[in-house]
């Protein structure tokens, strides 16, 4: 048998490797810094970038990452695979790449499904799961809303329907790892050959689940302590095969993934709806008349909350990646639009001590 089609070789992928004919086709399953491990048709290999693809990348997000399909070339089994190519991905998880100013880095690629986890617990914030729901919309991938540790939990229709509000188009599951039942119902998400990914924050439980669809001991879990403050137990990336013939690749805490690459219009598509009935295009939402967004507040059909939210995720994703003095400015900026930013207010305050003197 294939080997890449226990690991979710699309036709897709078929077709764009025949543009490589030199080359064989091939899909990341871990990396650990340089090195690769990849799976081919025959089974599995290491493999390394070529000294070209190195000389020719433009970007960071370029280089090959845990679920990407490649093309290499295999020789002695004894020496590592070398990979030529990165094929076109269908979705991608990235994040603002560390020590490095306008740069991204790739966390994973095509996912067409992505859990988000968040426990009924201490855990539980609706602010938090906007922000994971936006950076799962923009990947590409289709976001499942997954609640875990349900047996801890003492009002769950008060929380399922504070959730409504903000899941718009998403399923949402409730899951407990003493039930492994609930878990199960996982499978009618993750499907043959599928792709999936666990994110939330750290402890709220994905290495349960994954050990449980799994069944086997696959990853170390940890647990929320009393402060709240899980502890990551996943120290690498790596995509593992679950019995059904389903693929899960195992990422980070989600504070790893920066706002810069998210799309708050799904996940706030009500506000932005809003919006567009205005008085004004350019309406800050906030004291101006005719403003609807304000008004749905006032009326109860929005919540504050929600609103503020939205708020901040727009000046993350504005800030993300700057230093703080450039964070500054754009703050500053912000404070002076009104007079064409922090520049003119400058000249402004100038001409105003000019005018003092006189």
């Amino acid at each position: 048998m294939n080997q890449l089609e226990k690991y979710g070789v699309h036709q897709r992928f078929i077709i764009e490797a025949t543009l490589y004919p030199e080359y064989s086709l091939a899909r990341v399953i871990s990396q650990h810094k340089g090195m690769y491990r990849i799976i081919t048709a025959e089974g599995e290999r290491f493999a390394e970038i070529s000294g070209k693809f190195s000389y020719e990348v433009a970007t960071l997000s370029h280089y090959p990452a845990v679920g990407d399909f490649v093309m290499v070339t295999i020789g002695d089994v004894n020496s590592p695979a070398i990979i030529h190519a990165v094929l076109t991905r269908k979705s991608v998880f990235q994040r603002t790449a560390l020590g490095l100013t306008n740069q991204t880095q790739v966390i994973a690629a095509n996912i067409d499904i992505v859990f988000i986890c968040m426990s009924l617990n201490q855990n539980y914030n609706l602010s938090r799961l906007e922000r994971y729901l936006s950076i799962a919309w923009d990947s590409g991938a289709k976001p499942v809303i997954l609640l875990t540790k349900s047996d801890l939990c003492q009002n769950i229709p008060e929380f399922l329907a504070e959730i409504e509000t903000v899941a718009l188009g998403c399923d949402v599951i409730l899951t407990s790892s003493f039930d492994t039942q609930t878990v199960k119902e996982l499978y009618s998400f993750l499907k043959t050959g599928s792709t999936a990914s666990f994110i939330g924050s750290s402890g709220v439980g994905k290495s349960t689940l994954i050990n449980i669809l799994a069944e086997k001991q696959l990853l170390a879990t940890n647990e929320i302590d009393q402060y709240d403050k899980g502890r990551h137990t996943t120290t690498g990336r790596e995509m593992l095969l679950l019995p059904n013939g389903a693929i899960v690749i195992d990422t980070p805490g989600m504070r790893e993934i920066g706002v810069s690459h998210a799309d708050l219009g799904k996940t706030f598509s009500d506000i932005e709806e809003l919006a567009k009935l205005c008085k004004f295009r350019d309406c800050s939402h906030t004291n101006e008349p005719g403003c609807a967004v304000q008004n749905a507040i006032l009326n109860g059909e929005l919540e504050e909350r929600r609103l503020q939210n939205y708020n901040k995720l727009k000046r993350e994703a504005k800030y993300e990646g700057l230093s703080s003095k450039e964070i500054e400015e754009e703050k500053l900026n912000g404070m002076f639009s009104e007079i064409g930013g922090i520049k003119n207010a400058k000249h402004y305050m100038k001409s105003l001590k000019k005018n003092v003197r006189r």
